[in-house]
């Protein structure tokens, strides 16, 4: 599968366009923990069951879960400012559903509506890869993908501060006003990407993905008021891995696939979602347990006896960190590469909840410890659509950072389950009331830092980068695009005649001898580089272009004087071209 260009021109990224993709990322993120504050009082305000209750966040995450792939693919497909407008649309018609409901069905539906709206983050970090320069994309990207925490993050006071003072409600009618925000902002500020992958869109793998998703992440989120050993919770576990397996099986058949299998069991693609996993674990966990150790009663001993806002400002460091992390992981990435920003940032996850542990006495202390967890998350979470998009082809960008926000989710989900369940069989029985205790906040903890040393031990089997290399990976999509298509071409994964529309032949010397590893640059009419490559042993390269027109190829190898030859590209069939070098070989 090829990327391939609209025929309109595309229009270039202004300064505005990182800060409204985030913006739009923020603002998607915000569903996840918008709910928060009021947890322990839905049961009474949508007069029902504490265990139906917990569907109000359960449809959000099953949704987001199912979406995120699903629109990645339909950005490479159809162009992702399209879909990333969509998606925010969904999520504002889901806001005011819930907002003029009391009832349970109604908030469920509009809640699962807002979940679907969690597509929008990689969807904005492809279209920043499409259109950034590459001196700004490694900080637009970490941007991007911090987003997820820092809405969450940022949610929180604002919605404990909402809710404490006025009708629960307004939660959602300042969710929908933001969506409505964003869509302007998008119309406005960000150009479509003219990049596109070629092929249709594969329903029945969606269907099939979705499915087994469902399987599995509905026992791990209700696992804990079914029972783990129960025959539900068992039945869906062994009907998920069925039906994965089996679309696993499909999607190794299907010639344009939701998810290309293939390139996700590569080394690094597996080994950075499986990273994903553990950073979204612990992620989660001092989400789940810092603002209740803040609210509860200082009678109990060593609750800190704050207020739900005050609370929740506590915990808002966690999000404004990962914020600010952005540039910090754009300086670290350009000189040690995105593997070692993966690991600094989980070295600090572990130095905060590591003093965490002890950290728990008063509320400044718990600022302390988000301030370094956040740090730690911001670079780690910068790192993953770094790592991502060197990994794969730039046709495959949207599918791929959706799948690794999948992957995201489904940490937080296990989180969530695994210390809900902790927090529950360690807590006191008070008045009938189960109160959370000091020892299942530390051994949530531990959880959590169980799972970043996981995750390190799977960042040092990342194959290693030279930062140069690295800056390279991380060039503009037009550029990326050229050279993925080449060494495709070059590799024989598919007809070069039929895929590789743009120059090829071989670099040779005066004499006709094939020259290796020669640099060739295409430069297009307004003087850009369009593409670069590396020949081939036998001297051969490869340049796809991004449109017909006017080129410029220049060649130089060590000990050969430059070259540059001026050629025109028509039609779709490639252009035979062989580079010949001047200048006197020179024994190096």
């Amino acid at each position: 599968m090829s990327p391939t260009t609209t025929d309109e021109p595309a229009r270039r990224a202004t300064g505005a366009t990182v800060p409204v993709l985030a913006f739009a990322g923020i603002v998607v993120a915000v569903m996840q923990t918008l709910l928060v504050p009021v947890i322990k009082d839905l049961p009474r305000l949508l007069d029902t069951s504490s265990s139906n209750a917990t569907w109000v966040l359960t449809s959000t995450l099953l949704s987001g879960a199912v979406a995120t792939p699903i629109m990645g693919r339909l950005g490479d497909l159809f162009g992702k400012r399209r879909m990333l407008i969509l998606s925010l649309s969904v999520m504002v018609v889901g806001a005011l559903v819930s907002a003029f409901t009391d009832a349970l069905l109604p908030m469920i539906v509009g809640r699962t509506l807002q979940g679907f709206a969690m597509g929008a983050i990689p969807l904005g970090i492809g279209l920043m890869r499409d259109m950034l320069p590459r001196e700004r994309l490694g900080s637009a990207m970490a941007l991007m993908s911090s987003s997820i925490g820092v809405g969450g993050g940022l949610a929180l006071p604002a919605a404990a501060l909402v809710a404490q003072h006025t009708d629960w409600h307004a939660l959602f009618y300042g969710a929908a006003g933001l969506g409505v925000l964003a869509i302007a902002l998008t119309l406005l500020v960000v150009p479509e990407s003219p990049l596109r992958a070629k092929g249709s869109f594969d329903l029945p793998g969606a269907l099939g993905l979705s499915a087994g998703l469902v399987l599995f992440l509905l026992p791990i989120t209700k696992g804990s008021d079914w029972g783990w050993a129960s025959p539900t919770t068992l039945g869906l576990f062994a009907a998920a891995a069925v039906v994965l397996l089996l679309w696993g099986l499909m999607e190794l058949r299907v010639a344009a696939p939701l998810v290309d299998l293939r390139t996700t069991a590569r080394r690094e693609v597996l080994l950075t979602n499986l990273a994903s996993i553990m950073v979204g674990v612990s992620f989660y966990v001092i989400s789940l347990v810092l603002p209740q150790l803040l609210q509860l009663p200082s009678e109990t001993g060593y609750g800190l006896g704050q207020s739900m806002v005050v609370a929740g400002l506590c915990v808002a460091p966690l999000g404004l960190t990962m914020m600010f992390t952005a540039p910090v992981y754009a300086r670290l990435s350009a000189r040690y590469g995105p593997r070692t920003t993966l690991i600094i940032g989980l070295l600090i996850i572990a130095v905060g909840y590591g003093g965490g542990l002890g950290l728990m006495n008063a509320a400044w202390q718990t600022v302390v410890t988000s301030v370094l967890i956040g740090a730690g998350i911001g670079l780690a979470y910068s790192s993953l659509p770094a790592l991502i998009i060197g990994a794969v082809p730039a046709s495959e960008t949207g599918a791929a950072n959706g799948l690794n926000t999948l992957m995201r989710s489904i940490g937080t989900s296990v989180s969530s389950a695994v210390i809900g369940m902790v927090l529950a069989n360690t807590a006191n029985d008070v008045g009938g009331v189960a109160v959370p205790t000091m020892h299942g906040f530390r051994v949530s903890f531990l959880i959590a830092t169980a799972a970043v040393a996981v995750g390190l031990a799977l960042a040092f089997f990342l194959p290693r980068r030279r930062p140069e290399s690295t800056t390279q990976l991380r060039a503009s999509s037009e550029e990326d695009a050229n050279l993925a298509r080449a060494e495709q071409a070059l590799a024989g994964e598919f007809p070069s005649d039929a895929a590789l529309s743009g120059f090829r032949g071989r670099v040779l010397t005066a004499d006709g001898i094939p020259v290796a590893r020669a640099k060739v640059t295409l430069i297009d009419r307004h003087g850009r580089q369009a593409g670069a490559t590396l020949s081939a042993g036998d001297g051969s390269y490869a340049l796809a272009v991004p449109a017909e027109g006017p080129y410029v190829l220049a060649a130089r190898a060590v000990g050969h004087g430059p070259l540059a030859h001026s050629a025109t590209h028509t039609g779709h069939r490639p252009v035979d071209l062989d580079l010949s070098l001047p200048g006197e070989t020179v024994s190096a």
